[in-house]
């Protein structure tokens, strides 16, 4: 089948956020006045857990604690908050290659899309501060955390962005950084191409069309017959 659509993952594919994440996610505890500090290394094995409320409540058990929904909503919302300000100063860009592969497939006819674990929000505050205020208009669909019961690995980000775009997993073509997106996307039956990223490096990609630094010079071609 011709490919008809792609699909991008955020943090760690579009453009490397995630530093900005725990950066905020360190803010939004100091301003709750919580003893929280989370460390690259720590930071580096939350991010197993998908979903920025996931991983607040699983850190919370880590130390015996248990968080109230309202603690949690609250603190979600700070770093939100925080990572918007970030975002806004210039604290990312896109990673090599990706404006010109999405100028590549509008070229082509392609219609794009994100499937992702993060919050709308980060999404949104990502696009433009990389496009600008037209960025939206890229993409067809967007998927974010709050649209699914389930976060990746499972399939539901991907699974409801083939429903959006109404075409078959076997039409598209995925790019993601981590072992639990590939997961997802491979679940969903779609080809995916892996950057991984500064968290990511040296996670399990087994299944992967093609691994790559990065998607310098990376040219469209017919992955399913």
């Amino acid at each position: 089948m011709s490919l008809q659509a792609l699909i991008f993952d955020v943090d760690g594919t579009l453009a490397e956020t995630e530093e900005l994440h725990r950066a905020a996610f360190n803010a939004a505890f100091a301003e709750a006045g919580l003893n929280w500090q989370w460390d690259v290394p720590l930071y580096g094995a939350l991010l197993k857990v998908t979903g920025g409320k996931e991983r607040l409540r699983h850190y919370a058990a880590l130390q015996g604690q248990h968080l109230e929904p309202d603690l949690v909503d609250a603190l979600h919302a700070a770093k939100n908050r925080h990572y918007g300000t970030m975002m806004r100063q210039g604290g990312a860009c896109l990673r090599p290659g990706v404006a010109e592969l999405i100028e590549q497939a509008k070229a082509a006819g392609h219609r794009l899309a994100i499937a992702t674990t993060t919050s709308r929000v980060n999404v949104e505050v990502l696009i433009d501060a990389t496009w600008g205020k037209a960025g939206l208009a890229l993409f067809s669909t967007i998927i974010a955390g709050e649209d699914v019961a389930r976060k990746k690995p499972a399939p539901d980000a991907y699974s409801k962005a083939l429903a959006a775009l109404q075409v078959p997993g076997s039409a598209c073509l995925a790019f993601e950084d981590s072992h639990n997106g590939l997961q997802a996307a491979l679940a969903a039956d779609i080809a995916t191409i892996v950057t991984p990223g500064l968290y990511t490096a040296g996670e399990d990609f087994a299944g992967a069309a093609a691994i790559l630094p990065d998607l310098t010079g990376f040219k469209l071609a017919p992955y399913r017959d």
